[in-house]
C-alpha cells in the first residue's frame, strides 16, 4: 500500500489527532481506508457466534457500499473502525472524500455492489507454499511460536478462504501472484520468489505492460554484462493467456535483484509503463529499497501497478473536464 500511494507523493498517515489505533491512511492525494472498518462483529462477539472476519456474516457490506459510494459522490461520512489493539468496534472517524480512494482488505469484490464502484481492482494472491514459509519464519522466529499451532492458524481459516476471499480475484484487473521459485528445485525457503503479474485485457484507461514485443511469447534471462545476477539468477517471461475466461497479459519474474541501480536495463525493455520519465520504474524501487519485496518482482509489480493507477486517475480527471466542454459544444 505504501508503494502504490508513494507514487501519488506525500507519506500516507494515519489522520491527525484522531484515533491513535485508527486503520485509515491518509496522504496529499490518497486517503486509504481498511475494510476490516466494517466488521460488524468485534472479535467477543465473532468468537461467541463462531465465525472468522473472512465470514461475511461478520461483516456490514450495506454500510460498506453506501459509505464507499458516499466518498466517491463527494460525500464526507462518518466511517466506523475496528480496533485491531483491542478487538473492539470503536467510535466512528470523519472522513473526508479524497482525490484518490483506495479501499483495502478482505473482501473489497466481494458485494457486487462495491465492486461496480472500483475504477481499477488489484488482487494480491499469494500461493499456499508461500504464505506458510513467510508465516513459519515469522510466527516462530519472531514470536516464538510452535511449527503445530502455525499449521492449526493455517488450517482454521482456510475454509473460509477458499470460499469467501480466493474466488474475488476473477473479478481483479490486475493480479500479482506469488510463487515460489522454479530456479531452485525443491525449494520451500519463500524467500526467492516466482511473481507473475496478470493483467486484463480490455479494461477502460488501462494498458498492460510488455516485455520486447505485444502479444508475444517471450523468455528472457537478463543476466550477463548489464545485470548483475548471483544465484540462481533471474529470468523473465512474457506472453497472452487466459485467466478466469477473461483474456490476459502475463508478465513474470523468477529471482532477485542483486543491485537496485541496475534494474534500469530491464525498465528499459518494457513498454507501456505510464511512467513520466525514464527510468522512473528504477527510481522508485531505489526511494523505497528498504520495503519488503524490493529485490523481487513484488515490488517492482507493485510500483508498476502504482504507475498505471496514476495514469488511469489522470485519464479519469481529463475526461470528467472535457465532459462539460463536450456538452457547451452541443
Amino acid at each position: 500500500m505504501r508503494r502504490l500511494t508513494s507514487v501519488f507523493g506525500g507519506a500516507a498517515e494515519p489522520p491527525k489527532g484522531g484515533n491513535p489505533d485508527s486503520n485509515t491512511l491518509i496522504s496529499d492525494t490518497t486517503t486509504v481506508i481498511c475494510l476490516d472498518d466494517y466488521h460488524s462483529l468485534d472479535r467477543t462477539g465473532r468468537k461467541e457466534k463462531g465465525v472468522t472476519a473472512l465470514d461475511p456474516r461478520a461483516n456490514d457490506f450495506d454500510l460498506m457500499y453506501e459509505q464507499v459510494k458516499a466518498i466517491k459522490n463527494g460525500v464526507a461520512v462518518e466511517k466506523p473502525i475496528y480496533n485491531h489493539v483491542t478487538g473492539l468496534l470503536d467510535p466512528p472517524e470523519l472522513i473526508q472524500p479524497p482525490k484518490i480512494l483506495v479501499v483495502e482488505g478482505l473482501h473489497p469484490m466481494y458485494d457486487p455492489r462495491v465492486r461496480e464502484l472500483l475504477d481499477f481492482s488489484i488482487y494480491l494472491d499469494i500461493s499456499n507454499e508461500v504464505k506458510f514459509a513467510w508465516k513459519i519464519q515469522r510466527d516462530m522466529a519472531e514470536r516464538g511460536h510452535s511449527l503445530e499451532s502455525i499449521k492449526a492458524s493455517i488450517e482454521s481459516r482456510k475454509p473460509d478462504f477458499d470460499a469467501y476471499i480466493d474466488p474475488q480475484k476473477q473479478y481483479a484487473d490486475a493480479v500479482i501472484e506469488v510463487l515460489p521459485t522454479q530456479l531452485i528445485p525443491g525449494d520451500n525457503e519463500g524467500k526467492v520468489l516466482r511473481v507473475r503479474l496478470i493483467m486484463k485485457e480490455g479494461v477502460k484507461y488501462f494498458s498492460p505492460v510488455y516485455l520486447f514485443d505485444e502479444g508475444s511469447t517471450i523468455s528472457w534471462i537478463p543476466c550477463g554484462r548489464k545485470l548483475t545476477c548471483s544465484y540462481p539468477g533471474i529470468k523473465f517471461f512474457y506472453g497472452p493467456d487466459s485467466y478466469y475466461s477473461n483474456e490476459v497479459s502475463v508478465l513474470e519474474m523468477d529471482g532477485q535483484f542483486d543491485r537496485l541501480d541496475e534494474l534500469i536495463y530491464v525498465e528499459s525493455h518494457l513498454s507501456n509503463l505510464s511512467t513520466k520519465f525514464y527510468g522512473e520504474v528504477t527510481q522508485q524501487m531505489l526511494k523505497h529499497s528498504d520495503f519488503p519485496g524490493s529485490s523481487n518482482g513484488t515490488g517492482l509489480f507493485q510500483t508498476i501497478v502504482g504507475l498505471k493507477i496514476r495514469d488511469l486517475y489522470e485519464q479519469i480527471i481529463a475526461e470528467k473536464a472535457s465532459a462539460p466542454l463536450e456538452a457547451a459544444k452541443v
